[in-house]
């Protein structure tokens, strides 16, 4: 599963059908759309950190790194503005696009009542494929130094 083969699926559950789609499979997009980016994050943190492997999965340092991501820690420190400063804009926006598509998993997911347009799934699907793709093109360098400050604690000095 990759974060391209995510974002697939959450188009087909919404602009594949003609007409409205049912609310179900928007929300469903919505949630999908989030996962392609957590996905994104913990496979190139993973790469960064260990190095990509001819088989990833028996791996086990790649398989840890990969797992070591969490949602509400990668959350507080996209959060934090101040920590964020230092990198490039393609990850600032990444992380940014990261909580607001966050919340509006957590939306899609847990609240009965949520609606969502289709337009804007489809603009958020747009929007996740393009942050991964200038993500991609930080140096790999850069990539790890954020892996870091993401999946490390931050000690005061």
């Amino acid at each position: 599963m990759t974060p391209s083969d995510l974002l697939a699926v959450a188009r087909e559950l919404v602009l594949v059908q003609r007409g409205r789609p049912r609310q179900a499979n928007v929300s469903r997009a919505v949630s999908t759309t989030y996962y392609a980016l957590f996905h994104c994050f913990a496979g190139c943190f993973a790469d960064s950190l260990v190095g990509r492997t001819g088989s990833r999965k028996g791996d086990p340092a790649w398989n840890q790194v990969y797992r070591a991501l969490d949602h509400g820690t990668a959350r507080r420190r996209f959060q934090r503005t101040s920590g964020l400063q230092k990198f490039p804009i393609e990850i600032r926006n990444f992380a940014d696009l990261f909580v607001d598509l966050q919340e509006k998993r957590h939306k899609a997911d847990y609240d009965p009542e949520a609606v969502f347009s289709k337009l804007i799934v489809a603009r958020d699907i747009y929007r996740a494929e393009e942050a991964i793709s200038n993500f991609h093109k930080v140096p790999l360098g850069v990539r790890k130094s954020f892996a870091v400050y993401v999946l490390l604690p931050v000690r005061n000095q």
